[in-house]
């Protein structure tokens, strides 16, 4: 279907969804067809195909399915690219990466290669995406997708580390995104912005480092918070603790 694809041997099963195994420690499921298990919402980069042959690059999040007949499904808010690719090519490629500079231009620049798989890849699948569901809140009309895995790939495996830095930067593109909708409350925003920018300060490494301040010059939100009389500096959150209200399940929207 996607010619400029990398082609790879997949990982199990026919390449097709329809059967969901589920696995002990944590509910994660793991979809046939599919490179990676998935629990909860399971933040990816999409590729999608543009009308100049160029691959929108955005931010998706996967929600696994509930039941074994179900299948792994995204939503898009509003007219995004990712909503217009999916719309008129029909789907596009999904993939995992650990580096979170790649989430954050996916999620707040616009970004277009020429090959849909990212160097920093270290799984994609190429998926078919069906609207399954719309929905009206407020100004923004809200879709779902299920996606149907067509081909997948593993490139590399690595043994998972947690780090509060790169979970930090996740959640800053989330509230960096919503940042000038009347929806969501500004002043919060930068409240939230502050503290992910002091627990990537804190712990995390050089890439997270690089990644926020990719987030500040995408939105530009410390000027914001000082014209606001706000010091962006300053952190108002004294837990200790990770407070955002969870992951980012559009794709390059709130």
């Amino acid at each position: 279907m996607w010619g400029a694809v990398r082609r790879a041997p997949a990982r199990g099963g026919d390449g097709r969804s329809g059967s969901v195994e589920k696995r002990e420690g944590g509910g994660a499921v793991s979809p046939d067809g599919w490179p990676v298990d998935l629990r909860g919402v399971t933040e990816s980069v999409v590729a999608t195909l543009g009308p100049n042959d160029l691959w929108n690059v955005a931010a998706l999040g996967l929600h696994a399915p509930d039941g074994p007949d179900d299948p792994v499904t995204a939503r898009t808010y509003g007219r995004t690219r990712t909503w217009r690719n999916f719309t008129e090519r029909g789907g596009g490629v999904v993939q995992f990466t650990a580096d979170p500079r790649e989430f954050v231009d996916a999620a707040l620049t616009v970004r277009e290669e020429a090959d849909p798989v990212l160097p920093d890849a270290d799984a994609w699948v190429e998926v078919d995406a069906i609207e399954v569901d719309a929905e009206t809140r407020g100004d923004v009309t809200v879709r779902t997708w299920a996606l149907d895995p067509v081909e997948s790939a593993v490139v590399s495996e690595r043994v998972p580390t947690i780090n509060r830095g790169f979970g930090a930067v996740v959640d800053a593109t989330v509230a960096a995104s919503r940042l000038d909708i009347p929806a969501y409350d500004t002043a919060e925003l930068l409240d939230r912005l502050r503290y992910f920018a002091d627990v990537v300060d804190r712990c995390g490494g050089p890439a997270e480092r690089e990644a926020f301040a990719r987030i500040d010059g995408a939105t530009g939100w410390r000027a914001t918070a000082a014209e606001r009389g706000r010091d962006a500096d300053v952190v108002v959150i004294a837990d200790d603790s990770d407070d955002s209200d969870g992951s980012n399940d559009s794709d390059d929207s709130p």
